[in-house]
Order: C-alpha cells, then structure tokens, then sequence
C-alpha cells in the first residue's frame, strides 16, 4: 500500500454583490378551488404587465414556487360539538426578478410594487452575484491552495516529501450567494408624492457575499 497524507483546506472569498433581486409573493383565498386557480391567473398576469411597463420581458419574472392549500374553520354544530369545514382555497405564487443593481431602477419597481392596481404583492430585496460560476471556482481554488499549504508543512514536519495527488474529494455545498439587508418583506409600501419613484429610491450597498468551503486532498509521499 503506498503512503498517504490525507489534508483538508478550506477556502474563503469574498463577492461583490452585482445583482439585485426581489422576491414578490402573491396571496389570495377563495371559496371555490376553480375561482382560485382564475384569481391567480390573472394577478399573475397583472403582475408581468405592470413589469412588463418598466422594460422587463415577461420571462424575466420566474416562478420559485406555487401551491393551492386548502383552508379550514372551526364551528359549533347542532349538537354542540365543535366540527371544521372548508373555509375556501388558498394560492401562494412566489417569483423572483433578478436585474443589474441599480439603485435608480429599483426605486421605479418598488414605487410600482407598492402602488399596483388590483395586486397586493409582497416583495423582499436581496443582492447576489451574476457569474456564479466564476465564484465557485476561485472558492475552489483557494480551498486546493490552503490543503497543499497545509500538506507541505506535514510533510516537512514528517520528514517526508510530497510525491503526485491520488485522490480529490470535493462536492459544491451550493452556497447561499445572497445577501439580505432588508429583514422583513415590505408589504404594499404606498408612496405618495412624484409619481417617477424618487420617493422610493433605496440608497442602498450591500456587503459583500462572504463563502467558505473545503475539499480534502490525499497525496502519495515518498
């Protein structure tokens, strides 16, 4: 069996947030399953036109998740008994609009998030970056730089030399590349005065998105 040193390095980078994304969440509950199905049609579709008015394609708006959850109540029956029946049908319709950050540009979403017709969306910001891929691999990167650092002290401490790799084990944990600075959703954020969005202008730089991961390398030494 040849001998081994098995060394674990961790990389961490630091990315620039150049992305904007907001979140948007429609609700609404009906008593009849099919009435609910049309209602989020077209709030959906309310939705993408009002974007749609401010220079998105409808297929920038993606759909992150949809259900239909049956709703019920609690009431007292002849007997006196407390019994439940359905109540009515509930839509949850969450999308994601994802843009170049620009501050200007999404004062102009929120003032027409927050001042929709006919829609009560509930929306939250984050920032995330655009190449993901190119983050994934400078993480990589790092983390193969620190276990060969890590490695050579070993082996220097043992009186042993490196020879070639024999095995490599990494798996993309799929980091969170997403910074929120906002907490809480902002719901329905009426805005009054310009009708441009100045008034909801987010004067906002968010910090960078910090990652960390490992990969575990084993070397033959000799």
């Amino acid at each position: 069996m040849p001998r081994t040193i098995k060394v674990t390095g961790k990389g961490v980078i630091k990315l620039k947030p150049d992305m904007t994304r907001i979140t948007i969440t429609l609700e609404g509950l009906y008593p009849v399953y099919e009435q609910t199905i049309k209602k989020s049609a077209e709030d959906s579709g309310k939705l993408r036109d009002l974007l749609s008015q401010l220079g998105f394609d409808k297929e920038d708006i993606k759909t992150l998740s949809f259900d239909v959850e049956t709703r019920y109540e609690g009431y007292e029956a002849e007997d006196k008994s407390w019994k439940q029946r359905i109540a009515g049908y509930n839509f949850r319709h969450v999308f994601k609009l994802e843009f170049d950050s620009d501050n200007a540009r999404l004062g102009r979403v929120l003032y027409a998030l927050a001042n929709a017709e006919g829609i009560e969306p509930e929306f939250r910001i984050s920032y995330t970056v655009k190449d993901r891929e190119a983050g994934k691999n400078a993480l990589l990167g790092k983390a193969v730089e620190d276990a060969k650092a890590k490695a050579m002290v070993l082996a220097a401490a043992a009186g042993v030399e490196l020879s070639h790799i024999s095995a490599v084990d990494y798996s993309w944990c799929d980091a969170d590349l997403e910074v929120r600075p906002m907490a809480t959703n902002m719901l329905r954020l009426k805005s009054s005065g310009t009708e441009d969005g100045a008034c909801c202008d987010m004067d906002m730089v968010p910090d960078d998105i910090e990652v960390t991961d490992t990969v575990t390398v084993i070397w033959e030494i000799k």
